[in-house]
């Protein structure tokens, strides 16, 4: 299992402690540290879209220009944009053996957790 996302945001904390907390081994992929690979990306825009890989809420989104959100229209430019800034990327995305999440919502989580797809 692969755990994507920044070290320092307070979601990919939260997920982290609940695998750990689980006793659930993971590798972490910093996208700060470690870069955004375009391939496993386009997969992520590909699986979940690209709206919902794009965190239009967080605050790296909002410092944006306006004219550079508007560009923001397709797959191919969302991806772009995550890819010159990874803080856009919306944490954490997991990449499981079965089963792939995007985002950090504890109740899925067990629940995937209970049905065996958390691992």
């Amino acid at each position: 299992m692969i755990v994507y996302g920044i070290k320092n945001c307070d979601t990919v904390k939260k997920a982290r402690k609940f695998l750990e907390e689980a006793g659930i081994e993971y590798t972490f992929h910093d996208y700060k540290r470690d870069g955004v690979d375009a391939d496993k990306l386009s997969g992520f825009v590909g699986e979940f879209g690209w709206d919902t890989v794009l965190n239009k809420r967080g605050t790296t989104w909002r410092k944006l220009d306006d004219e550079v959100k508007e560009s923001v229209t397709d797959a191919e430019s969302a991806i772009q944009l995550m890819l010159d800034n990874p803080s856009t990327i919306k944490r954490p995305i997991v990449e499981g053996i079965s089963k792939n999440f995007i985002g950090f919502d504890p109740v899925s989580w067990e629940t995937a957790l209970e049905l065996g797809e958390l691992r």
